[in-house]
């Protein structure tokens, strides 16, 4: 829960710090990293002074936005577990962090005068409202107190508390401030936010005896009460112990990396750096805030910063679940628990708050995929489910922080209308194409988890609404670039009324290369019918019937031909995670080494381990799990337990199962640590010839070997229609011939309007691909 930096006035402060030559305003104890937006966190800021000009405490600066420093880049050191930066007064500052506690050493230029630490009453965002409260006692210098502040992307509003106290050096007077006074004779205040939108400054001060050189903070922070957060201070960091304390969470982090070894043979090292850095943030968010949620305690685990879940359940909780299944079983725990206590699983949580919902209840994808991994340890699965149905059958009143809205539509009609008449639940009432696609694919995760527990009409029923996405295919729909040059392709979704006429939006509207200044494609009031991206990009967001997809736009090779357009043409952002699972999507067009060769199209272009390595914000450790998963040679399609094989980007990689104990390994034969044999010729799994392009989380489990022999060209190796993953549809003009899907798990049309899935589905015949 305690993350420690350095906090920034810059843009790109959404996890405090950023090397972008801003300046820093303070160092706070709690953060959101990697996320997107406004700010999150950030709370109750110390900010150290070598001395106050003419030793007078109304000598230093005690506003944020006066008080800023910048700082000596070349002090800024970053590790696991440990940040430190020098200030340009020479004051360096060391941090470090336990669990709700965090410690901080401040180094003080040797002088005269009396170092002086404030702790003030804002956040990142500045949101802090009308009941901010400090006290600091006169003898021991302890400052405690809290606040109510507001998420950065939700609705409603926490109180966080917090108890500093301070040690190795002598006090010389305390007190607190208000605005750009101070006063070491009043130890109580009480604020107000004031009347002009930003938050008075306020606080408390400690200054130490002239001639201090080094001071230790302890801040120990709480969503339940200043009490706690003093405990939490006590109970963890007893001795202020910095080295023991850094050493504890270095092990941490050492464990928590542990299961995945990699061979280093001919690698740049900057590739293992990517490879390690991209894991390490995959664990970064959510948090785990068990004990500290004041709303209801059950003895359940509960956990925060799902910020958001539309971002994470593509790759991030994914690669958790092969990494850590403990803290995803937890999460799953916390997920169900959340709706057994609020009504709804969240799409979006952070701060104890309702996060916005950005398309459809993907909670539903994340439980899904759970599920079918075999997690279940203390997990209520028969809750579980009942949450998922909710999601799917009753539409709650606020639809922008929970659920879904515009299900009678969505039951009656099988999609979102564009302009829906939806009186039952209020949101924002744009995104209708997307949140048809995604509604779709929601649906088809829940009747996988119908199947698992015998529900059988359900399984029908959900497998059914999950071919909804068919509805706003147009088959005769252009798309032209901005300049009214055609791209050359034909048939597009399209938003539909709820007369069922069409509408119509520009397919590459809110696309990577929309420069029109005046579109918006966020959850703005005037946002268009799809999330964060385009028709073009969501053109491929069925993942449940890829063979269905694939013969609607024309066939594997358009399919092919269409997803080159839409990478080569920049139209899709890597940035963004849409863009993810259309780099694997080859696979399902018999085409696995361009999946391959796309991968490295994008690593390390567009992902470096540098300052500005990433396409934008690392989005809670999406970007951080496409690279851990990129590397490591398996991309799952998430809600389904498939993993989408290419070439690692090492010669080996361990992946030992901290659920059963087991060692999988990948292993290369002819690795070429250029990556010009970026090509599978033949592989074997535990020495048997496999041939299917994909495999299912058992290798991780059961710990098996997968040998890969490689290339420079492309083989014949995963494309025949017996390789291909399984889709709900059959693979049809693979040669002209339609064929089911031979593989484990495959989907299969029913007969009639009905889909069902069949594990003994009779093999297809396995056809060449005719590309």
């Amino acid at each position: 829960m305690a993350k420690a930096v350095a906090d920034v006035d810059g843009g790109e402060n959404q996890g405090g710090f950023a090397p972008d030559g801003s300046n820093i305003t303070g160092f706070s104890h709690m953060h959101d990293s990697g996320t997107g937006g406004s700010p999150s966190l950030g709370n109750f800021a110390l900010f150290p002074y070598a001395s106050c000009a003419g030793d007078d405490v109304d000598g230093c600066v005690y506003p944020k936005k006066s008080r800023t420093s910048p700082y000596l880049n070349d002090s800024v050191k970053a590790s696991p577990g440990y940040f430190a930066v020098t200030l340009n007064s020479n004051v360096a500052v060391e941090m470090t962090a336990a669990q709700h506690t965090t410690l901080f050493r401040f180094t003080f230029p040797s002088s005269s005068g009396s170092p002086l630490i404030l702790q003030d009453l804002t956040d990142l965002s500045d949101s802090r409202q009308d009941n901010g409260s400090v006290t600091v006692d006169a003898d021991t210098g302890r400052i405690n107190g809290s606040a109510v502040f507001l998420p950065s992307f939700g609705s409603g509003n926490y109180t966080l508390y917090f108890c500093t106290d301070f040690n190795g050096a002598t006090i010389q007077d305390n007190g607190i401030f208000v605005n750009s006074r101070a006063n070491s004779t009043i130890k109580n205040l009480k604020i107000s936010r004031s009347i002009n939108g930003y938050p008075l400054p306020g606080g408390a001060f400690v200054r130490f005896a002239p001639g201090t050189t080094s001071v230790l903070a302890r801040v120990g922070v709480s969503f339940i009460n200043t009490q706690q957060a003093c405990s939490n201070a006590e109970t963890e960091i007893p001795d202020y112990d910095f080295e023991s304390i850094q050493n504890a969470a270095v092990s941490a982090w050492r464990a928590k990396l542990s299961p995945i070894t990699v061979s280093r043979n001919g690698v740049d090292d900057s590739y293992l750096t990517n490879f390690y850095s991209g894991i390490y943030r995959t664990m970064v968010n959510p948090q785990n805030y068990t004990g500290e949620n004041p709303i209801w305690q059950d003895g359940e685990p509960y956990f925060d910063s799902f910020y958001c879940l539309w971002d994470s359940f593509r790759s991030q909780i994914p690669f958790l679940t092969v990494l850590d299944p403990n803290s995803v079983t937890q999460m799953i725990r916390s997920l169900i628990d959340t709706q057994q206590h609020i009504g709804w699983l969240p799409d979006c949580r952070m701060s104890l708050c309702k996060g916005y919902t950005q398309g459809g209840s993907n909670a539903d994808n994340v439980l899904g995929d759970a599920y079918l991994k075999g997690l279940s340890d203390g997990i209520d699965w028969t809750a579980g489910y009942a949450a998922l149905v909710k999601d799917a059958e009753d539409e709650p009143y606020d639809w922008s922080n929970e659920g879904r809205g515009g299900l009678d539509s969505w039951h009656n009609l099988g999609y979102i209308p564009v302009q829906d008449f939806d009186y039952k639940g209020f949101g924002t009432m744009t995104r209708s194409l997307s949140r048809t696609l995604e509604y779709s694919y929601n649906d088809f995760v829940i009747s996988e988890v119908a199947k698992g527990l015998g529900n059988s009409a359900d399984q029908t029923k959900y497998q059914d609404r999950s071919e909804n996405w068919e509805n706003l295919f147009k088959a005769d729909q252009t798309s032209s670039f901005e300049n009214g040059t055609d791209t050359g392709f034909v048939g597009f979704f399209q938003p539909k009324y709820l007369n069922m006429t069409w509408g119509f939006q520009d397919p590459l509207k809110c696309s990577n290369i929309d420069d029109n200044p005046n579109d918006v494609c966020s959850l703005q009031n005037t946002g268009p019918e799809t999330f964060e991206s385009s028709i073009w990009e969501y053109s491929f967001f069925v993942p449940h019937d890829q063979a269905t997809l694939i013969t609607t736009l024309g066939g594997p090779s358009a399919f092919v031909t269409r997803l080159n357009f839409l990478h080569d043409n920049m139209i899709t952002y890597i940035g963004n995670e849409p863009a993810f699972l259309t780099v694997y999507q080859y696979h399902y067009a018999g085409r696995p080494a361009l999946s391959a060769l796309r991968s490295h199209f994008y690593i390390p272009a567009f992902f470096q381990p540098t300052e500005t390595g990433l396409p934008g914000n690392d989005d809670s450790g999406a970007m951080g799990s496409f690279v851990a998963f990129s590397m490591m040679g398996l991309f799952p399609n998430p809600g389904q337990d498939v993993y989408l094989i290419i070439p690692p980007y090492f010669e080996s990689v361990s992946i030992t199962s901290p659920a059963t104990g087991n060692t999988a390994t990948i292993r290369s034969v002819n690795f070429d640590p250029t990556y010009k044999n970026v090509y599978i010729q033949s592989a074997t799994l535990d020495g048997v010839a496999y041939t299917k392009n994909w495999i299912d989380h058992g290798f991780f489990t059961e710990g098996k070997e997968l040998v890969l022999t490689l290339g420079s060209s492309e083989s014949a190796w995963g494309t025949q229609v017996a390789d291909l993953p399984p889709s709900l549809g059959e693979y049809t003009g693979f040669n002209g011939t339609g064929a089911g899907n031979s593989t484990n798990g495959t989907f299969v049309r029913r007969s009639g309007a009905g889909l069902r899935y069949d594990r003994k589905a009779e093999m297809g015949m396995a056809v060449g691909l005719g590309v």
